[in-house]
């Protein structure tokens, strides 16, 4: 049954993205995340200046705010100090004024070029509070002014009166003379007006002034009355003289009504009047303060919803991204790499009939795939050779040609059984990480459809956007991680791959060479509990065929899982090498196995001998180790072993092999077993 058209085309999207290799599709999945992170980012930086710009306003506008309301209450309290001043002059009010004076002055100063928002009515406010302090200046000249008349035109006049009352008084002599009637009647009238003019004075009473003038004028009437009764010249003169000084007293108390009444008109339109001036531009600025404030409490509110909807829009397509990206990529991996396990299953169980797909793809799954289909025909060409290998015994006179033929199908089959194993451990060590990364993926389907119910119901609380962003990071990390986990397990068994197959004469650093092919084979280890040590120093280059170097070490790897712990005996390889002079390097292999026995290690190098006859060995694989060490590496192999002491195996070779020396034979059967 053809595929639907919905599931053609899925199926070219996944063609398409497996013409990349996985390496960049990893990296185009951990590039997306990098800028779900960066956009998200600028868009909170930004947001985040926004909103401190808005805030600076708010918190600016309020600053003014308090400032003005500052200088309202520090302008009517000068104006009560000024009227208690006016009224109780004393040196502590005079200094508290002075101080309040130097404050609001200050105030002005300092907020005028540092506050751009009172900027434009400070002007105007500066004036009129300038005018109101003047005010007080000249408010302070009348003051002194009125005492100074007061002093002067008023109390010493009515000194003068007491003394000259007293001299008349002196010179009437006794209470019987005609003089002394009118005398009292004055002096009553004389004390009259003068507390009348002290109250006056001190409370701006006008009954008092004018009881204080119609007193003096009854002084002034009293005097003829009293010169004509004088009794002497002395008495006279006097009484002349009190005349003058009543006039001068009445001429002062009208000049002090006069300081009174332009102290009072400076008080009502100089000090209220602009102290007045002052309230109102303060209630001006006060009523823009708080239209800038609403307004810029406003654009905050619009910013944060700006922002709100930017960062939920964004997420939200980037989400969407990351998850197809994620889901495109997994498929692109995971597929085809279960149809591989799949077919490693079949052909490990004997059915070589079903055909491996993906062998034509380019990535490194194909890759995998080729060798995998290399496998399958080498395995049936093994199988072939055994039912050769049996019909040559029944034929005498055709088994020594058939005995070689068959070596030769072994030998070939031998090696590609081990890549084999290889690839359904690796197949096997990549999809755990693939399907982790599945299984995260689909969680982070589900959580972004119920962020996005959330998102639909109502305002989102900050706590909830910022747990949903950790725990998409935390989503794309695990991703990232296990599907670079996948690309390093497929790279390194590319590696080890590309190697056998080509039998190439190359440099290569033993230690990355070494680790690479122990990860090729770590998961056939693991499956079997065993430990892996390896100690191989930094900076030995060999001049040498790694493929060689890679299929010894694998062979020695396998030999030592199946012989050396058998019935799931656990234990440790190790894997050791140094420097043997200038020219020459000592690897040594030992596992802590079960070991051999003195008969199986004298025989152990033999062609097609084995301890595990009739269970699936071929007697061929420290055979071909041996070959490969002494012929294509050009060194040394030697077996140290013991029964129930493990086994060590020590390779002295060449850092750098001629070509001249590998036998033409070798080539062409490694060339043969990977082509």
């Amino acid at each position: 049954m053809p595929p639907k058209p919905a599931e053609r085309r899925r199926l070219d999207l996944v063609r398409l993205v497996r013409a990349i290799p996985i390496r960049w599709r990893i990296l185009s999945i951990a590039v997306l995340n990098t800028g779900v992170v960066i956009v998200l980012a600028g868009l909170i930086w930004n947001g985040a200046m926004a909103l401190s710009r808005a805030w600076d306003e708010v918190r600016a506008v309020r600053e003014s705010d308090s400032v003005l309301v500052l200088l309202e209450g520090e302008a009517g309290r000068l104006q009560n100090l000024i009227h208690r001043y006016i009224n109780e002059p004393s040196p502590e009010i005079l200094a508290e004024i002075l101080l309040v004076r130097e404050a609001v002055l200050g105030t002005l100063r300092s907020r005028k070029p540092a506050d751009p928002m009172l900027a434009s009515g400070m002007d105007g406010l500066a004036a009129v509070t300038e005018k109101f302090l003047d005010g007080f200046g000249e408010l302070r000249a009348v003051q002194t002014a009125i005492n100074r008349l007061y002093d002067a035109e008023v109390l010493r006049p009515a000194r003068e009166m007491a003394g000259l009352y007293s001299i008349v008084e002196g010179a009437a002599g006794r209470r019987e003379a005609l003089i002394w009637p009118a005398l009292g009647k004055s002096r009553e009238a004389f004390t009259a007006a003068l507390v009348g003019a002290n109250a006056y004075y001190l409370s701006l009473d006008s009954s008092a002034a004018d009881e204080a003038r119609r007193n003096l004028e009854t002084i002034e009437r009293t005097i003829p009355v009293m010169s004509d009764l004088a009794s002497d010249d002395m008495q006279r003169a006097a009484l002349e003289a009190l005349g003058g000084r009543a006039a001068a007293f009445r001429d002062g108390l009208a000049g002090l009504s006069e300081r009174f009444a332009a102290r009072t008109h400076l008080l009502r339109t100089v000090i209220d009047g602009n102290q007045a001036s002052m309230i109102s531009l303060i209630d001006t600025l006060q009523s823009e303060m708080r239209r800038r404030e609403a307004r810029a409490q406003a654009m905050l509110d619009r910013t944060l919803k700006a922002i709100y909807r930017q960062v939920v829009l964004v997420a939200a397509g980037f989400l969407i991204a990351i998850m197809v990206g994620a889901m495109i990529v997994t498929r692109s991996i995971r597929s085809p790499l279960k149809e591989l396990m799949s077919a490693m299953h079949a052909i490990v169980a004997g059915h070589y009939g079903p055909v491996i797909r993906s062998t034509s793809e380019k990535d490194e799954i194909g890759a995998m795939a080729r060798a995998v289909e290399v496998f399958r025909e080498n395995a049936i060409a093994k199988r072939q050779a055994e039912n050769d290998l049996r019909t040559a015994k029944d034929n005498a006179e055709k088994a020594l040609a058939e005995l070689r033929a068959a070596q030769k199908s072994l030998i070939d089959a031998e090696k590609l059984a081990a890549l084999g194993g290889l690839v359904a451990g690796v197949a096997h060590e990549v999809n755990n990480p693939v399907g982790i990364s599945l299984t995260v993926a689909s969680s982070l389907v589900r959580r972004s459809e119920v962020f996005a119910e959330e998102i639909a119901k109502g305002p989102l609380r900050r706590s909830r956007l910022d747990d949903f962003v950790a725990g998409t990071r935390d989503a794309a990390r695990q991703l990232v991680g296990n599907l670079q986990r996948a690309g390093e397990l497929i790279q390194s068994f590319k590696q080890v791959a590309v190697d056998r197959s080509h039998a190439e004469l190359r440099d290569f650093d033993l230690r990355e060479a070494t680790e690479q092919i122990a990860a090729s084979v770590r998961p056939v280890l693991r499956k079997a509990q065993l430990a892996l040590v390896i100690e191989v120093p930094d900076g030995i280059v060999m001049d040498s065929y790694p493929g060689s170097y890679g299929q010894v070490l694998t062979n020695l790897f396998l030999n030592s899982v199946a012989h050396g712990f058998p019935d799931g005996r656990t234990g440790t390889i190790e894997v050791r090498a140094r420097q043997l002079g200038p020219g020459h390097v000592e690897i040594v292999v030992a596992d802590d196995g079960v070991g051999m026995t003195d008969d199986v290690r004298r025989r152990a190098f033999d062609p097609f001998f084995t301890t595990r006859r009739g269970r699936g060995g071929t007697g061929l694989g420290l055979h071909i180790i041996h070959s490969l060490v002494t012929q294509s590496l050009g060194g040394r192999l030697t077996l140290d072993t013991a029964l129930g002491h493990g086994t060590t195996f020590r390779m002295v070779l060449p850092r750098r092999v001629v070509r001249a020396d590998v036998p033409a034979a070798v080539l062409q059967t490694t060339d043969r077993a990977h082509g």
